[in-house]
């Protein structure tokens, strides 16, 4: 229901202090209260003015204090962790989506090599940039075979069962935090690592075990609570395209 222009909120050049005298600015405490004695429904109509009015505490006698004061403290703060947590989410979200954006096109560039050397090229130079990463190796185990004769950085030999030593028998991805890299998985990049991701390549039986690694200087970039859907797809599209540069069966 509309409200005439009397009982319309007082404005500031209008108001004037309950002796009579003009307020320089803003409705004086009495023209406040009487505005409220007037629409006792105002704060049920707006009540995010509960969350920075400090209502008082009163005292009922025999020693019993209303705990009104410490309800509505109470409930500002749930309020506020609420906020938190909706924010958090929020950067959750928009972090998620950036990595799988940073996913999508690494892999469009792995699908878009011309030849086992560019593939190679691309996974130990340019994924890092892609992927906002500090180091990134790929690791072949040792076989009693030489790897292929591929002339660049960033691929390395790793010794026997190192692959299900560090991710462990069965798993295809190890996320773990606040650590020191390890020179034999990044060589002279390890210390720049406090974060790593690993991932197992499963790219055929008639090849070694492999690995891809993925080191960060942030030590909490990879950590064990992360979801590894998106690094099991990259991991996937790698293998698929070290066997068909290869020749390999699956």
């Amino acid at each position: 229901m509309a409200r005439d222009q009397h009982d319309a909120a007082p404005e500031g050049t209008a108001g004037k202090a309950a002796n009579g005298t003009a307020e320089g600015r803003g409705p004086s405490a009495a023209q406040v209260a009487g505005y409220l004695r007037r629409h006792p429904d105002f704060l049920a109509e707006n009540p995010e003015l509960l969350e920075v009015l400090t209502p008082p505490a009163r005292a009922r006698g025999d020693g019993v204090l209303d705990l009104q004061s410490y309800l509505v403290e109470r409930l500002r703060e749930e309020v506020d962790e609420m906020r938190q947590a909706r924010d958090d989410l929020v950067r959750a979200g928009r972090s998620n989506m950036a990595a799988q954006g940073r996913v999508h096109e690494a892999v469009l560039a792995l699908l878009g090599t011309k030849s086992f050397e560019h593939l190679i090229e691309i996974v130990t130079t340019d994924l890092a940039v892609m992927l906002n990463l500090d180091a990134v190796t790929l690791g072949v185990e040792r076989c009693g075979q030489d790897l292929p004769p591929v002339r660049l950085g960033g691929l390395y030999q790793l010794e026997p069962d190192t692959v299900d030593s560090v991710i462990g028998p069965g798993r295809r991805v190890m996320l773990r935090g606040e650590i020191e890299g390890d020179p034999a998985i990044f060589g002279a990049g390890a210390g720049l690592v406090a974060s790593e991701a690993l991932i197992r390549l499963d790219i055929s039986p008639a090849t070694p075990a492999a690995m891809l690694a993925l080191g960060a200087r942030q030590p909490d970039q990879f950590h064990s609570g992360q979801g590894t859907e998106l690094l099991i797809f990259l991991g996937g599209t790698l293998e698929h395209c070290i066997r068909t540069w290869l020749d390999l069966p699956a």
